[in-house]
């Protein structure tokens, strides 16, 4: 971590897929802190995936700027994101 004017700040901006353990679907966002968002929505304090946990991290990206986390959110959310995921992830469609 870098200290900026007594700041604390992440080196990094993460983009990362979460995969419900209840239906199988996978959920895309972005953070600066990974281990602390990924146990915010097994806690069921994320309103979209808390009625799909538990949750698995099963891919995460760093990125350098909060910008280029953003764009490759939205990128993944994509139909082609998407078809990059599941190849990626070896996911054989129901």
């Amino acid at each position: 971590m870098r200290s900026i004017a007594g700041r604390h700040m992440s080196r990094y901006f993460y983009t990362y897929v979460l995969k419900s353990k209840i239906d199988g679907n996978l959920y895309i966002g972005w953070t600066v802190d990974l281990r602390k968002r990924v146990k915010l929505h097994n806690k069921g304090l994320v309103t979209s995936t808390k009625d799909r946990k538990p949750l698995q991290l099963v891919y995460y990206e760093a990125c350098l700027s909060k910008e280029n986390a953003i764009l490759r959110e939205k990128a993944l959310k994509t139909g082609f994101g998407r078809a990059y995921l599941k190849r990626r992830l070896n996911i054989i469609p129901r």
